[in-house]
């Protein structure tokens, strides 16, 4: 890497330092936090050996000392890192050495290399079938942060063998010492940035896995805007967010196991791969009937989440078949497609059972209106509506961008029920309390564990569900985007709406947990006339984004709007809600980009690298936008991406200009459009709307036998 430098830490540090005194800050060395001091869940003060400073922001940037300083604070804020040991070896001067060798990273081998002193500097990461070596398991010991670990040259042998294999010259030089010093890990490898879900005011930069000193200015600039702003400057992140993580990623155990695989750094991450450690702690009652029909699962938020089914030989359908192929990793089309072909079929002409149990639920209630004037407030939708209606509605921040978007039903006077995405658990209760009114007049609870999930989609759903309730599934009694309470089988209050989250007709019913596994065995069982058929959650990705529905955290983030994916039609401007303003300056302005669907013209399903997101996509040849997801299209027989397009003006940057002047540009004739997968550019066509599709039947449709259980 061409501008790649190198930097000691102590070089690093001072220089900081010195700028921090040049700016008035100051800096107190050898000082012990005895707590985090907070007043209504909110950081007021520090207190020290030496005293006790008074302040409304706390940083949290202790690296491997961050979760035993989180819980030095009422509430505790949960910061999910376990320390492990990491190790390099330092070589005495070599002739010759060039004391501007670049820095050498060899992911194949998980190790890296760097000049020290006039010898070589050569360390790793261990892989995953080695696991890394965790340490402090109890605690870490008093006054460590300038000791070292002994050596452990065991541990270090696999890394020891990248090294001499990528620099056979190392096999001739003298080692002067094999360090072995600890680094601070988290349980997805992504960093921990952001304010705690716990005590507000509370910031979090924490889990660099040993690359603090390259991330420390961008970090620093990141959580300063977060305090000034609100919101980093056009940077979304999710992925880092410390509001991502819900309870059991702070257990001390998992945290142990997970880290022995987070420590891999260098390992090659495909497209749906998991960890192995820490799993099957959240599962749906129906998990283990999951695993009869051959699911496959994968783990979001911690939830178990059955992805694919595994197809049946009984099915006569070998040409699917590829199992050798299934579970291997691939940039390019996954053994798995042919698996979820099939349960898009199913669901397209008969009907499919998909287990949701991992959403996010809420309960908001209150004695008298005032639930329904906080999620007035909260919501840029309308929420007063009759019991039972179903509203879709994004809840904004005040940029006008999503913080979360759900679906609200009024279940009876001053009771709500919330779904939200699975990774929204943390972030949304969060959301909710920060804005709940100070009178205690609204209660706020989390009922994700009370409740699981069935999604029932296809054509048979409709006939299925009559079959097994009293209820009337008849459409013009049970209309789209309504919700009823009602019995299945023996069971009872059962929450179920009459959408599928994936654009297909159906109905998710939202059974309470104790009866989930009777109502899946009654459906099961009556589904057998229909051809009914057990589908994952990638065929979700399918449906919905051939049909252009747009995901939060995928799609959508603090930094779109509803107006730059085209949801203007789920805001009402005639009442008060947070992110009004930015919406009104926005229709009266306009946009500099929109969210629009993307159909590869040429693409060849056997290529070596399919598109998974964060493409770039070309205008005439510029820059003007990334994808942000794919998945291929079984009914429009095409690939198809999803993201957002961006308004150049003649230099080739993004302007806002008015909503009609965008559309025209998108669909401009003149217009080509291009989108580099993996170097290819690839022609597509942009649509701005869900495009219109007719599916045709499967030619030999499949029933699925039902296996023996116990």
């Amino acid at each position: 890497m061409p501008n790649d430098g190198v930097v000691t830490a102590p070089d690093v540090v001072s220089t900081f330092a010195k700028k921090i005194k040049q700016m008035g800050g100051k800096i107190f060395e050898g000082v012990q936090v005895n707590s985090v001091l907070t007043k209504d869940d909110t950081v007021s003060g520090v207190e020290t050996n030496l005293g006790t400073i008074n302040c409304e922001y706390f940083v949290n940037c202790a690296g491997q000392w961050s979760r035993e300083l989180g819980l030095k604070s009422s509430p505790k804020v949960r910061v999910p890192v376990h320390s492990c040991e990491h190790f390099y070896i330092v070589t005495k001067p070599i002739p010759d050495m060039d004391r501007n060798m670049p820095v050498i990273r060899d992911p194949d081998g998980n190790v890296y290399f760097r000049e020290w002193n006039g010898g070589i500097m050569a360390g790793g990461f261990e892989p995953p079938h080695h696991g890394g070596k965790p340490v402090f398991h109890s605690g870490i010991p008093p006054k460590f942060e300038f000791q070292l670990l002994p050596e452990d040259w065991d541990q270090f042998q696999i890394l020891l063998d990248g090294i001499l294999n990528r620099m056979p010259l190392i096999n001739d030089a003298q080692v002067r010492q094999l360090v072995n010093g600890p680094e601070s890990f988290t349980p997805d490898q992504n960093w921990i940035l952001g304010q705690s879900a716990e005590v507000y005011n509370y910031y979090v930069a924490a889990g660099m896995h040993s690359r603090g000193i390259q991330a420390a200015g961008g970090v620093g600039r990141l959580i300063s805007e977060m305090i000034v702003d609100g919101l980093p400057q056009f940077t979304n992140l999710w992925q880092c967010d410390i509001q991502r993580f819900v309870p059991h990623h702070s257990n001390r155990k998992f945290l142990r196991d997970r880290v022995k695989e987070t420590i891999a750094l260098y390992d090659l991450k495909y497209a749906n791969s998991q960890f192995s450690s820490g799993r099957n702690l959240r599962t749906s009652p129906i998990h283990t009937q999951l695993k009869v029909y051959g699911a496959n699962f994968g783990e979001t938020n911690a939830y178990e989440r059955a992805m694919w089914f595994t197809p049946k030989h009984e099915e006569d359908v070998d040409e699917y078949l590829d199992e050798s192929a299934m579970l291997k990793g691939t940039f390019g089309k996954p053994g798995w497609f042919n698996a979820v072909k099939l349960e898009y079929q199913a669901c397209k002409e008969r009907v499919c059972i998909v287990d949701m149990s991992s959403f996010t639920k809420i309960e908001i209630k209150s004695k008298g209106s005032e639930a329904l004037d906080f999620l007035q407030y909260m919501c840029s939708n309308d929420i007063n509506h009759g019991i039972g209606t179903v509203i879709h509605t994004g809840m904004l921040n005040s940029h006008g961008g999503y913080e979360n978007d759900c679906s609200i039903v009024p279940l009876r006077d001053n009771t709500f029920f919330l779904i939200a995405p699975t990774q929204q658990q943390t972030r949304c209760m969060f959301w909710l309390q920060k804005h709940l009114p100070k009178d205690g007049s609204v209660q706020v609870r989390d009922v994700t564990s009370m409740y699981s999930g069935i999604n029932l989609i296809g054509p048979h759903a409709q006939q299925l569900l009559s079959d097994v309730t009293e209820t009337s599934t008849l459409t013009h009694k049970f209309k789209p985007m309504t919700c009823q309470v009602i019995d299945v089988g023996y069971a009872s209050n059962i929450i179920t709406m009459r959408l599928t989250h994936c654009g297909e007709d159906g109905f998710v019913m939202y059974i309470p947990s104790e009866y989930a596994l009777h109502v899946y065995e009654m459906l099961m069982n009556a589904g057998k006339d229909y051809g009914i058929r057990n589908a994952g959650y990638l065929v979700i990705r399918h449906l919905r984004i051939e049909k252009m529905f747009a995901y939060w955290g995928i799609d959508m983030d603090p930094y779109t709007t509803p107006v730059e994916t085209g949801r203007e039609f789920r805001v009402v401007l005639e009442k008060d809600f947070i992110g009004k303003e930015a919406l009104l300056r926005q229709k009266k302005d306009g946009i500099s980009k929109k969210f629009v669907q993307f159909q590869l013209e040429s693409f060849n399903l056997d290529a070596p690298v399919w598109p998974s997101g964060k493409e770039p996509i070309y205008r005439n040849g510029k820059l003007c936008g990334m994808t942000t997801s794919a998945a291929y299209g079984f009914t429009l027989g095409q690939f198809v991406c999803l993201g957002y397009l961006h308004h150049l003006n003649e230099q080739g940057t993004p302007e806002i200009v008015v909503t009609k002047k965008i559309h025209d540009y998108i669909k401009d004739p003149k217009a080509k459009y291009e989108i580099d997968v993996a170097g290819t550019l690839y022609p597509v066509s942009v649509g701005l709307y869900t495009p219109r599709m007719a599916y045709k039947a499967h030619d030999k449709p499949t029933f699925l036998p039902m296996p023996e259980t116990t």
